[in-house]
This record gives C-alpha cells, sequence and structure tokens, in this order.
C-alpha cells in the first residue's frame, strides 16, 4: 500500500513552522485562548493535549543523559506554564458562562475529572485537591527551586576556576585548541542554564498559587452567577459549581505536577553524562548487602502476628532472590583473571598486564622482550583511572600529553607502556624511562586535587599533599567541594590529569634519551621527503648518523626543541668539514639557530633582558674551560651560582626571563654548571643573539 501524500495545508504549515514562525504561532495562540471563547469539544482536546505534552517533558527529563543536553527546558517549563494558565482562563469563561447546563457543561475531561476521579465528591475533591496543591507548591517547587538557586550561585562563582582550569590543561598539552573552545563553550552555556532554571522555577511557583486562586474564583464566582443569575438554588449550584471548579483545578494540577517533577529531577542530576535509569539501578538496588538486610526486616516484619504476612514475606523472598543473584554476578566477576585490570584493553597505548603470564614448554629468545623507552606502573587502586571499559580517562589524556609534547619538543614521543604493578602501594604510581624509574608519587583516585595559583581565598578541608610535577603544596578534595574550591579561586584537576601532568614534566626532562638512533633516522627520513638533497649530503656523506643523534640529543638537553630540523642539518653540512666533534657542531648549530633560541626565550618582546659577567670572572672562566671542563675552585663555583640565583629571582619578580650572555668558550661549561641547580636560567653565547636584537643590560655578575 503506497504511503498517501501531505495535504498541501499542512505542508505548508510544516514550512512555516520550520522557517521561525512556529513561536510566533504558539504565542498568538495562547492569546486566542485567553480572548476568544472555546468550545467544550475544543477544551478537551487542548486539555488532553496538555496532559500529553507534560507527560512528554517528565519522559524526556528522564531519559536526558546531562542537564545541559536539554538547554531549552527554561523555555519549554515557561511555554507550558502559560499554556495552562491559558486553559485555566478559557475553562473558567466557559464554566461560569455554562455551568448551569451541568457536569458536562466544561468538557468531558474536566466532566471526568469532577465525577469518576473523585466520585462525584466535592468534598473529597477539596482534599484532594489541596493534597495536590500542597505537593506540588511546598515540597517539590520549593525544593526545586531552592536547588536550582543554590546550583546557580555555585555554578557563577566557579566560571573563572573553571577557565584557569581549562586554560591549564591547554598548556600542558592535555587539550588541543579546539577541544579547550569546546569546554569554554560547555562552561558558558551551564551557567546560562543553571542561571535560566533558577529563574524559570519561579514560573512554577507562581502557577501553584494562581490555580489556587482559579479554584476559589471559580467557586465564588459560579455561586454567585448560578444563584444570583440562573436562579439556581444555592444546594444545587454549590454541588454544580464546585464540581466543575474541582475537577477544572485536578485537571491543571496534574500537568502542574508532572511538570514540577521534571524540574526538580534535573536540577537534582550530576553534571556528568549517565542515564538515569541505569544510575538508579547500579546505585540503588545494585548493592546485594543493602538488599540483603531489607529482606531480613521485612520478613522479620511479615513475621509478627497481626501484619500483612503474606503481602510483607513475599517481598522479602523477592528482595532476597535478587541480593543472591547479585552476590553470584560480583562473585563471578571477582573470578575472572583480568577482570578488574581491564587486560587487554585497545588502543594505541598497551594494555594492563596483571595475570600471571602461562608457563611455556621451552624458553625461546623471544622470551627476552624489549625494555619500553616509555613505562607507566599503577597501584590496583588507580586501574579504574587507565581503564577505558571502567570509564578511566588517563590513556586519553596521555595521548593528548603525546600529540602536544610531539609538537613542542620536534620528533614523535613513543608510546607509555601502562602496566598494574601489585608491588606498589594500592594509590602509587610510578613512571619508568627505559626501564628505569625515574618518578612516582602517590594519589587518591577517588578524590581531587586543589592548586592554589597564588590567589586563592580560603582553606579548604581536605588531605594535605603536594602536586608531583612541580612540588606545589595542594590539597585532596571531595569532588562535591569542587564547585566551592573554583569559588574561592583554586585550580581543581581530577586524578587523570595529575598523573598526565607529571607525565609530560618527566618527558619533557628526559627528552634527551627517548631520543635514538631510530627516532633520528625517521626524523631524516620525514626531511628527505622536503630536502632530500640535503640529507643526502648530510648522513652518511658528511656526518655518521651517531654524531648527527648526539647534536640534537645534546640541543635537547639544552632545552632547545628540535622542530627546526631543515635549518639543524643545513647548519651541520656547512660546519662538518671544519670539525668532527659533536660539542663543536653543537655550538655552530646553535649559531644558526640564534633567533629560534632568542623567540622561545623572549617571545616577541622587542628587547632582550642579559645578564654579562664580570672581566675577572669571565677571565676566570675561560682559563678553567681550557681542558675538557669547568675546574672551578669549590667555594668560587658556590658563590657564582649564589649570584645566578638571586639574577633569576630579581628576573622572575619582574616577570621577564633570566638571560646570561657569556664569550663562545665559556658558554657550554657554563650552561653544564647551572642546568640542575638554576634551570630558569638561559646561558647564551655572543654569537647567538641576532644581530638587529635590541640588548637591555639588566646587570654584571661577579
Amino acid at each position: 500500500m503506497s504511503a498517501q501524500p501531505m495535504p498541501a495545508t499542512a505542508r505548508r504549515l510544516l514550512g512555516a513552522i520550520r522557517q521561525g514562525f512556529g513561536a510566533p504561532l504558539i504565542v498568538l495562540a495562547l492569546l486566542a485562548m485567553v480572548v476568544v471563547p472555546l468550545a467544550a469539544p475544543v477544551l478537551d482536546a487542548l486539555f488532553t493535549f496538555n496532559i500529553a505534552i507534560s507527560l512528554m517533558v517528565l519522559l524526556a527529563v528522564v531519559y536526558v543523559k546531562r542537564p545541559l543536553d536539554f538547554t531549552i527546558f527554561p523555555i519549554v517549563l515557561l511555554i507550558t506554564t502559560m499554556l495552562r494558565l491559558a486553559l485555566n482562563v478559557a475553562s473558567t469563561r466557559v464554566i461560569l458562562l455554562n455551568g448551569q447546563n451541568g457536569h458536562e457543561a466544561a468538557g468531558k475531561v474536566i466532566a471526568s475529572f469532577g465525577e469518576f476521579v473523585i466520585g462525584g465528591n466535592y468534598a473529597v475533591g477539596i482534599v484532594v485537591f489541596a493534597i495536590l496543591t500542597i505537593i506540588n507548591f511546598v515540597v517539590i517547587t520549593k525544593g526545586a527551586g531552592r536547588v536550582s538557586e543554590v546550583t546557580a550561585r555555585f555554578t557563577l562563582d566557579a566560571m573563572p576556576g573553571k577557565q584557569m582550569a581549562i586554560d591549564a590543561d591547554l598548556n600542558a598539552g592535555l587539550l588541543t585548541a579546539a577541544e579547550a573552545k569546546v569546554r569554554r563553550e560547555e562552561v558558558r552555556e551551564e551557567a546560562d542554564f543553571y542561571g535560566a532554571m533558577d529563574g524559570s522555577s519561579k514560573f512554577i511557583r507562581g502557577d501553584a498559587i494562581a490555580g489556587i486562586l482559579i479554584l476559589f474564583i471559580n467557586l465564588l464566582g459560579g455561586l454567585a452567577v448560578g444563584v444570583l443569575q440562573h436562579g439556581m438554588p444555592f444546594g444545587q449550584a454549590a454541588a454544580t459549581y464546585t464540581l466543575l471548579s474541582i475537577g477544572d483545578g485536578l485537571v491543571a494540577q496534574l500537568p502542574a505536577l508532572l511538570v514540577s517533577s521534571a524540574v526538580a529531577m534535573l536540577v537534582t542530576r550530576a553534571s556528568r553524562s549517565q542515564d538515569m535509569s541505569e544510575a538508579m539501578m547500579g546505585q540503588v538496588f545494585g548493592q546485594y548487602r543493602a538488599l540483603a538486610i531489607a529482606a531480613a526486616i521485612i520478613g522479620l516484619v511479615g513475621l509478627v502476628p497481626g501484619m500483612p504476612n503474606l503481602a510483607f514475606l513475599i517481598l522479602a523472598s523477592i528482595l532476597g532472590f535478587l541480593a543472591w543473584k547479585l552476590w553470584k554476578r560480583d562473585m563471578a566477576n571477582a573470578e575472572k583473571p583480568g577482570a578488574e585490570a581491564g587486560a587487554g584493553a585497545p588502543g594505541e597505548i598497551p594494555g594492563l598486564l596483571s595475570s600471571q603470564p602461562a608457563p611455556t614448554a621451552e624458553l625461546s629468545w623471544d622470551e627476552l622482550r624489549p625494555v619500553d623507552p616509555l613505562g607507566l606502573e599503577v597501584g590496583y587502586r588507580l586501574i579504574p583511572l587507565v581503564d577505558t571499559a571502567q570509564g578511566g580517562e588517563l590513556m586519553a589524556r596521555i595521548k593528548g600529553v603525546r600529540r602536544k609534547l610531539t609538537q613542542d619538543v620536534g620528533f614523535l614521543i613513543p608510546s607509555v607502556h601502562i602496566r598494574d604493578n601489585l608491588e606498589l602501594p594500592a594509590t602509587t604510581y610510578r613512571v619508568l624511562i627505559h626501564g628505569v624509574p625515574v618518578a612516582s608519587a602517590e594519589i587518591h583516585p577517588d578524590r581531587e586535587l586543589a592548586l592554589d595559583p597564588g590567589s586563592a581565598m580560603g582553606q579548604l578541608e581536605g588531605i594535605p599533599g603536594k602536586d608531583p610535577a612541580f612540588g606545589l603544596d595542594a590539597t585532596w578534595i571531595q569532588p562535591h567541594q569542587r564547585a566551592h574550591a573554583e569559588s574561592l579561586g583554586y585550580t581543581v584537576v581530577d586524578p587523570a590529569t595529575v598523573i598526565a601532568t607529571h607525565l609530560s614534566h618527566l618527558i619533557r626532562e628526559h627528552a634527551p634519551e627517548l631520543l635514538g638512533h631510530e627516532e633520528v633516522q625517521q626524523l631524516l627520513a620525514t626531511l628527505a621527503k622536503s630536502a632530500p638533497k640535503l640529507v643526502e649530503d648530510l648522513t652518511p656523506k658528511a656526518l655518521p648518523i651517531s654524531v648527527v643523534a648526539r647534536v640534537l640529543q645534546n640541543l635537547l638537553i639544552e632545552r632547545i626543541p628540535i622542530r627546526q630540523l631543515r635549518k639543524i642539518a643545513e647548519a651541520l653540512v656547512e660546519n662538518a668539514p671544519l670539525a668532527q666533534d659533536p660539542a663543536a657542531l653543537t655550538a655552530a648549530v646553535r649559531n644558526a639557530l640564534g633567533r629560534f633560541i632568542v623567540q622561545e626565550i623572549a617571545g616577541m618582546s622587542p628587547e632582550l633582558p642579559v645578564f654579562t659577567l664580570n672581566p675577572q670572572l669571565e677571565r676566570v672562566l675561560q682559563e678553567s674551560t681550557q681542558g675538557n671542563g669547568a675546574a672551578l675552585e669549590p667555594g668560587l663555583a658556590e658563590r657564582l651560582h649564589q649570584s645566578l640565583a638571586e639574577c633569576v629571582g630579581k628576573q622572575e619578580a619582574r616577570n621577564e626571563p633570566a638571560v646570561v650572555l657569556v664569550p663562545g668558550p665559556v658558554r657550554a661549561a657554563l650552561a653544564r654548571m647551572v642546568r640542575h641547580s638554576v634551570p630558569s636560567l638561559s646561558v647564551l653565547a655572543y654569537s647567538e643573539v641576532p644581530e638587529d636584537k635590541r640588548l637591555k643590560l639588566v646587570g654584571t655578575i661577579s
């Protein structure tokens, strides 16, 4: 059977709605309902539609994943409230005009609620209406309004902290620019949504008050019209108009109660994405101990003489059966090997290795597994952070860190091999470079870390700790304290972000160890696609691959990215006939990269603030570097470190970079001396500064 074509009028109506005429048409229809008298069948259709749309709103709230997925809800709430009020006005007009004709004068819907729902007894109707109004006005509406007000206040107070956390994640490489833009948009939408919900909840409160007033107006007006205008006996007028008024009030209160419940459920929902039904079943009915205890208590009550024993015992049996099924399921999951560790998780990062390897009949060379360049070992309580099946976000964060560092440093950061280590404490992790542990830290997976950026006001209750990456004082707080902490100016990060930031910091520090011959070969192969002749002249014609690798490692040790690979290769080809020593070649490459190095230090600033050495100190350093390395007298070296540290402190107070300008032969030795003691100090040779760069002499070190 072929489908019937849509009538032309319906097509034009749908087209008008799509083109933006839907909202004006709805507003005009509501105004028409207030002004134009409606027939009883039309009122029946509109009352039915009002109940249906309220039920749809309630179900939409139940099935929505998170509140921000229903941002149109405040407008929907306003429209449904206006619809109910317009119907109240229209039904009041019909009741007062035609009420003398009987109970069906205002339509069958009102008559059904007045006769069937309350049994035609207006005393019962008044009690039922009063109870529904109290439930709606005192319990649901008042509670939802308070929750909306508090949520809106904390959301607005937490906006600066959330923006700072997004900026911190962006700078750490945990987010791309596009992802950060989306996160900022979500923060703005969240503030707008909860602010709108705070105001929209007042609609429901006003609607409940209006329902009470309209009921009494209909009662008094109906009695006056029936007795004075139509000459009805007082008892007949009271019975007729009371049933009509109560039926009208119940028809309006039922949708109002549904929408009020939808408002309460939406504002009390958690911000994260979750299915309400699954969360309810998992968190309320997912604990077998709770079900077992409830079954035992209900069973004991069912054994008390005089109680409805059969009902209580049947319910106790059902709860006990559910508790037994849940217990069996948990025991089965606990016995599965690797179930808790999430072994074999697919993706770029290898999965967890929790189970013991199966014994093999014969040993082979395959048993000698290569050592991973980058490794991360976690205690068993941190497994959910890396198991995507349990909602862990750490693997995605590490992928973002690798992407960011690859772009910044200039070579592909190797994959991070993650495994669980039962020898570690439950909440501890450690990072390994080529199988050697370089750092470890303890975190609390069920809490979040609040960091003071220097402008936070007030103290937080929690577990004192330190930021693993930079050693800053911090506090581990409960997740529900996040909004309060952000409103005080703290930057709050989750445990996965803490680990990812620490890993990013360690990778930057140990980047020279991660760059090997294979990585250098891949870099040259990539460069050969755009400059094949340059790569052909570089290796193996001019320099062996080992020397090129050593020069690149020296640059990384000096915290110079190797993104300018073409410039580096050109400098090596040019200076290879003059020297084959990696140290001399590194100095030549630094001279070629002078503009890039200064740019990395000072950015777009027109001036470069520098310190210089006292001529006598400069001469002492030159004499001490005539050999293979610096051999300063210990006291002199200590005083030099102290002076350099003071210079760095002064520059940091001015928010300027700390740079020492020295002769070329001294630069490498001095940089090696201060690399670990004063890591934020940059040591430049005179030849590395571009000729057009203005220098600002800040002081002289003596």
